[in-house]
């Protein structure tokens, strides 16, 4: 059985785009998902955004609420202008406006990881709670921090940067700029550059993920760390401890700063590297202030790639209840 109310959230992304149709359940009834066409700019992103909600909508037996959209950037509060979006290479594109129009519905526009830990929280791993903080870790690192039941949102609107967390003073330098943020530790891209460099620096170490990519250090991925990780390669279990050391340390700063019940991981390299959820498990109690991680859980993410859609879509329903 499906709720009664449904809409449609919406995960764009640089390389893919996806559009579902939820119910107030938090179940997806139909999902499309195509590749990005960054190259034609907003006009073609959105122009196919649209005529995926019109696919949906003609399968659906209720009128949509609204439409939600989780986009990586930067996102101005109440508008929905997509004020900096890295990787659509956006600057100051009114989104929600201009998909409002070529939709015909509401449109709320809100940073992707925050859509996603909105999913996480009203319909995942964090169903029912009122303080957590969700970390998600795939190429990059994001979160969402729920408190007194409140998704925190910040003056100008950017919490839950904490890939950008300084977590090693004078560490490696960070694609936003500065040195030492969490990302540029336990990232993807950040596992995937370090292991380049170490394979360039001493092949003979690298062998195993030489042989992975026929010989060419740039086409090293976290996934090929991943493999050659569970296949017992001595690199790539340094790589992957030195990752696993910056994460519990940025868990226990979060931990220790906002003193959630529960910190919920997810995100491709938490999926793909089962050992490093079980270290920041293991880890954060006992390195974290004993009065802020004694209550404290720490759970895997329940939605996985449906996340950003749902949260969107929850975000476009609350919004049309006045929430």
């Amino acid at each position: 059985m499906t709720g009664k109310n449904r809409a449609i959230g919406v995960d764009l992304g640089g390389t893919k785009t996806a559009v579902a149709l939820v119910d107030d359940h938090g179940r997806v009834l139909r999902r499309l998902h195509y590749p990005t066409d960054v190259d034609g700019g907003p006009p073609a992103i959105i122009g196919r955004i649209a005529e995926a909600v019109e696919e949906l909508r003609r399968d659906a037996d209720s009128t949509s609420l609204g439409m939600g959209v989780g986009v990586a950037g930067q996102i101005e509060r109440g508008t929905g202008l997509v004020k900096f979006g890295p990787n659509l290479g956006w600057r100051n594109v009114p989104l929600a406006a201009e998909l409002s129009s070529a939709s015909g519905l509401q449109v709320r526009v809100t940073n992707d990881v925050r859509a996603a830990a909105l999913g996480e929280w009203l319909f995942g791993a964090g169903r029912g709670g009122t303080d957590l903080v969700c970390v998600f870790v795939g190429t990059g690192i994001g979160g969402g921090i729920i408190a007194d039941g409140r998704l925190l949102e910040g003056c100008s609107n950017t919490a839950g940067e904490v890939g950008h967390m300084t977590v090693q003073i004078e560490g490696p330098l960070c694609t936003c700029g500065k040195k030492g943020c969490l990302e540029a530790l336990a990232g993807g891209w950040a596992i995937a550059e370090r292991a380049r460099q170490a394979v360039r620096e001493n092949p003979k170490v690298g062998a195993m993920l030489l042989e992975a990519v026929e010989g060419v250090p740039e086409n090293i991925t976290a996934k090929t760390v991943s493999h050659a990780f569970r296949a017992g390669d001595p690199l790539s279990e340094r790589l992957i401890g030195d990752a696993a050391e910056a994460l519990v340390a940025g868990v226990v700063s979060l931990v220790n700063a906002f003193n959630p019940c529960m910190v919920i991981l997810g995100g491709g390299v938490i999926e793909g590297i089962p050992r490093l959820f079980e270290r920041v498990r293991v880890e954060v109690p006992r390195t974290a202030l004993r009065a802020a991680s004694e209550s404290l859980k720490i759970v895997r993410s329940e939605l996985g790639g449906e996340a950003g859609v749902t949260g969107a879509a929850a975000l476009a329903m609350k919004s049309s209840q006045g929430s």
